[in-house]
């Protein structure tokens, strides 16, 4: 079994907008290195300042070396059949497989990653970096950040794990049907193990134990593990695998119970990685206020932070829609409830008698308003939803409460659910919102027969 040792260097942190500098290749038998090669690379693209810095490859250095797909013949002809090695091998495979692809040539090769394998062939130490580890174990690299120097040095660690391996680390890694080279590289083998084949929500991670993605799945195991699949060498994916080094779950019994966790979730620790449900779904409201001669009005406004609106609505377009069928169905001055905003008369049902011109009381036109809030919150739904727990002897259940999302939790399987007053003690109280409500209004009307219908006592 051949393998190929890799380091390269690079203009950046990301594959398809950052171009190679330089690559090292050392290939070796099992034993020892019986090849080298090594190549600085037109990268394309100015070489940043830090990265100067840091690597010692200038802009001038790289500027009559040949571009990558130059030599795109060389590497895969090196790299075809022979295993990739790598310090933290998702990196440069990411590198090398895209500008490889670019040129014409799909590598296709087992991976092996010698941050993992050190890890659990060499537990114990204090750092997993290469300059650190190499200094803990007294390899020596005389050109550090530059591809040969990383490459030799890395060649003579995986040399070590290769003679160290008693337990077989190697070889499990490299079956077909082990996945250990997709981790992120900080993610322990562990927490995959451990994580069920059940609906709930997973929580990464990150080095100080703070979550940065919150997700839900029907298969905790399945979704999780679906993260880490492919060859995406976006920076966005990149930083992402960086950045995971545990991972926590819930189960939740069903999807929609780990849907509306995950959006609980979401809002509750705002997590980096997560770029959906961090914005209102629904921006407008119906609001009502009290004008200086008393009269209450209804307005659709948009929607303020720790406001109350009497409903809430996706558009403005849509607002004024409902607005205007309570105007014709309580007999509402359409100027005082904004659909209405010119000078002419009322157009009113009872434009003659309206409150806009003073011939309706306070007290009446206050009331017809309140008859149309009422109206409005007896068209809401109370209802459950009772579904499969986590166990054989328990139910999930959530309660929408006069069309909003009261809470959910779990209940036993010999429970009636049908009191409300009752129900509330088993279930934990969630801050609601207009997602969450239609997510569960919606599940009801797909599946009725989960539906139950409950008695106010």
């Amino acid at each position: 079994m051949m393998y190929a040792i890799v380091d390269i260097e690079t203009t950046g942190g990301h594959a398809n907008a950052n171009g190679i500098t330089e690559i090292a290749i050392c290939i070796h038998n099992g034993h020892e290195v019986v090849q080298r090669y090594e190549t600085l690379v037109n990268p394309g693209v100015d070489i940043p300042v830090y990265i100067q810095a840091l690597t010692g490859i200038s802009n001038e250095m790289v500027r009559t070396a040949r571009p990558f797909k130059d030599v795109a013949y060389d590497i895969f002809n090196l790299l075809h059949g022979c295993i990739f090695v790598a310090h933290n091998v998702n990196f440069d495979h990411s590198f090398v497989k895209y500008h490889l692809a670019q040129a014409g040539y799909d590598l296709q090769c087992n991976k092996l990653c010698t941050v993992r394998l050190s890890r659990k062939i060499l537990p114990g130490m204090s750092s997993y970096s290469l300059g650190k580890l190499c200094h803990q174990l007294g390899i020596g690299n005389a050109a550090r950040h530059r591809a040969a120097g990383d490459a030799d040095a890395t060649a003579e660690l995986f040399t070590l794990l290769l003679n160290s391996d008693v337990h077989n680390h190697i070889p499990d890694a490299l079956k077909q049907r082990s996945k250990e080279q997709v981790l992120p590289p900080n993610l322990h083998r562990k927490f995959i193990d451990k994580l069920p084949a059940t609906p709930g929500v997973y929580y990464f991670h990150d080095n100080k134990g703070k979550v940065v993605y919150v997700g839900k799945a029907v298969n905790i195991k399945k979704r999780v593990a679906s993260h880490f699949a492919g060859n995406n060498s976006g920076a966005q994916r990149q930083e992402f695998m960086r950045h995971i080094h545990q991972i926590s779950f819930q189960e939740c019994g069903t999807e929609l119970m780990a849907l509306l966790t995950e959006a609980v979730e979401i809002k509750r620790l705002w997590p980096k990685f997560n770029r959906s449900q961090k914005q209102l779904e629904f921006n407008f409201g119906l609001y009502t206020y009290e004008d200086q001669r008393g009269y209450v009005r209804l307005v659709v406004d948009k929607r303020r932070k720790y406001s109350s609106p009497v409903h809430t609505c996706s558009s403005l377009l849509t607002g004024r829609a409902l607005l205007t069928r309570l105007i014709d169905a309580y007999e509402l001055c359409p100027k005082f409830c904004m659909v209405q905003t010119n000078a002419d008369t009322c157009t009113g049902t009872n434009a003659t008698q309206c409150a806009c011109s003073g011939n309706e009381t306070v007290a009446s036109y206050n009331q017809k308003v309140l008859n149309a809030i009422e109206g409005l919150k007896q068209a809401l739904p109370t209802f459950a939803i009772r579904d499969e727990g986590r166990k054989d002897d328990e139910h999930s259940c959530i309660l929408i409460e006069e069309g909003r999302l009261y809470g959910m939790g779990y209940i036993s399987h010999y429970m009636e659910a049908n009191n409300l007053a009752q129900l509330k003690n088993y279930l934990t109280p969630y801050p609601s919102n207009d997602y969450m409500r239609n997510m569960v209004i919606t599940h009801a009307e797909q599946f009725p027969w989960k539906k139950v219908e409950l008695v106010a006592v």
